[in-house]
């Protein structure tokens, strides 16, 4: 975890607000005030709403801090819109009881100018949760368990150097969001942990995540539909399953995708590497302008994989080069009757690193456009 540089995003922006307003220190509310003990035993989730209750009320900008120690907290559910700009500030390290359930533990909602920040830790505690029956194989016998953090309709938005560890389920999910930043964000959950996305989004715009850690049990980042201008840049991601558009399709009426941009990452030793994925012969649904660049993989079983019943067009996968541990390099399946467009492959550089060999790459009812270096079987 030390090994990421933090702050530059947010000292950048710090400096230039307090240029030009001076005088303009939140007030601050700290939940041992409250009645929350750093005891690692006690309940602190009360104390951490009746703060935010009275930091959304008052006028101005408002800071709820969370000092350093160890705190239990249930289920935290909180909501604006607040009177002025709300920040909460994790010094600390927060536990969830090992059994809860819900449908998250920490909730914002329909806030306007919010914030979480400041290197302490979210830890969800979810070992006895992967134990269960997962609700992707088993919808009927599975039990839900709670996300570690939902930020539902936020704008403006700003996570900055937080952790979250052991999730019981995903580990964030972005729902109707607009303008959010991730930055300097951290996930750490153990490979084969069930369910554990460290980002989802969904229906949401303006979503930028930049210099995040993110090792889990499922996708790394995972894009659902409504995604619109999403950026993700310097991301390493491992172990997990990559950094997945989709599934589409799955819904009927889902709202397109499009302006996606995933550069400069590194994926070590996933599932997959970079993925569109699709829920074959289900509902229709448009991807545009997608673009993964500049993408270094490390072992990776899955590099290039696109399997498509969704209209896709715009899409392009430049300068991803590494190692990958199956045969099967790139992997293009469209559908004869919703043909993907103006799909181009630019120096894919993988070598082979398995004994099933030779490698190849597979294209189905596509015909993308080549430069530079690929593997027989797209061309």
């Amino acid at each position: 975890m030390d090994d990421i540089t933090y702050g530059t995003f947010w000292e950048s922006n710090f400096s230039l607000e307090h240029s030009t307003f001076p005088n303009t220190e939140p007030a601050v509310f700290d939940i041992t005030k409250f009645g929350a003990a750093p005891d690692g035993k006690a309940d602190g989730s009360q104390a951490i709403a009746d703060a935010w209750k009275e930091a959304c009320a008052a006028a101005g900008s408002s800071k709820i801090l969370i000092p350093a120690g160890k705190f239990l907290a249930g289920i935290v559910n909180v909501t604006g819109p607040c009177k002025g700009a709300i920040e909460v500030e994790v010094q600390g390290t927060v536990q969830a009881p090992p059994e809860l359930a819900w449908d998250g533990w920490f909730n914002f909602n329909h806030i306007d100018q919010f914030t979480l920040s400041r290197k302490g830790t979210l830890d969800g505690q979810g070992q006895v949760a992967w134990k269960g029956v997962s609700c992707d194989k088993d919808l009927k016998n599975c039990k839900k368990h709670p996300i570690n953090i939902r930020f539902n309709f936020i704008t403006k938005g700003l996570v900055r150097d937080i952790a979250s560890l052991n999730s019981k389920d995903f580990h964030v999910n972005v729902l109707g969001c607009d303008d959010f930043t991730f930055e300097g964000f951290i996930v750490s959950t153990p490979e084969g942990s069930l369910n554990t996305d460290g980002i989802h989004i969904g229906r949401s715009k303006g979503v930028t995540i930049s210099n995040a850690k993110i090792g889990t049990g499922d996708d790394c980042i995972s894009i659902g539909d409504g995604t619109e201008n999403l950026k993700i840049t310097k991301v390493a991601c491992g172990p997990g399953y990559g950094i997945n558009i989709g599934s589409l399709g799955k819904y009927e009426n889902e709202d397109h995708v499009s302006e996606i941009t995933v550069s400069d990452c590194t994926l070590t030793g996933t599932t997959n590497g970079v993925r569109i994925k699709t829920w074959p012969a289900m509902f229709p649904n448009t991807a545009t302008n997608i673009h993964f660049q500049d993408i270094t993989m490390k072992n990776v079983s899955n590099p290039i994989i696109e399997p498509s019943k969704v209209k896709f067009s715009d899409v392009s996968f430049k300068n991803i080069k590494g190692t990958f541990a199956t045969a099967l390099t790139v992997q293009l399946i469209c559908s004869s009757g919703v043909p993907c467009e103006k799909v181009e492959l630019t120096n894919i550089d993988l070598t082979y690193s398995g004994l099933e060999g030779p490698a190849k790459s597979e294209c189905i009812d596509i015909k993308p456009t080549i430069v530079g270096k690929i593997l027989e079987g797209c061309k």
